[in-house]
């Protein structure tokens, strides 16, 4: 099997990653599964991929810190971010890291193989005026600072002025994945 289809799908949920990697392999797709970052530098010692999927929150670890090394180990491997409450700080991390799309969960091999083939920007894309909510600056404001923190929350409640169980609370209500 060439290695233009082989993927890496970096993913804590276990269900959901097995899930995605049936898909996959339904076309055509030779698939590994890493659920953190400790298994992903064993598994690229000897697996090369030329596509990654890699969930944002990886349990108490970042997917940010998986996607700067999927990049080390290939300047040319596609990777996809997934997440569950898409923030435009993260977005901004994730492609300066060197991501090559981002997409908000749910989504679906149908949605994650598109974004393996986009390459260029959408010079049509829509600019329409969309008012942002106070809860959802808010919400990103939080999620920015999560991610300076690298998802710590007892510092990220501190750099906020809040008390850790607000956050926790805020945390629940939206989830980060």
């Amino acid at each position: 099997m060439s290695e233009a289809r082989r993927l890496l799908i970096v993913e804590d949920d276990e269900s959901f990653a097995r899930t995605l990697k049936r898909s996959f392999e339904r076309r055509d797709y030779e698939v590994r599964v890493a659920h953190g970052p400790d298994e992903l530098d064993a598994l690229l010692a000897d697996y090369r991929p030329g596509y990654a999927v890699v969930d944002l929150k990886l349990g108490n670890a970042s997917g940010l810190a998986c996607v700067q090394t999927l990049r080390a180990a290939d300047a040319a491997m596609r990777i996809v971010v997934l997440t569950g409450f898409a923030s435009i700080a993260t977005a901004v991390e994730a492609i300066k890291l060197g991501a090559s799309y981002y997409l908000a969960k749910p989504s679906n091999t149908d949605d994650i193989e598109a974004a393996f083939e986009r390459t260029e920007g959408n010079v049509d894309a829509s600019l329409d005026a969309r008012a942002t909510s106070i809860k959802t600056v808010e919400w990103e404001h939080i999620h920015q600072t999560l991610v300076e923190t690298g998802f710590n929350i007892s510092e990220t409640a501190r750099r906020l002025g809040m008390h850790r169980r607000t956050l926790a609370r805020k945390l629940e209500k939206r989830q980060i994945r």
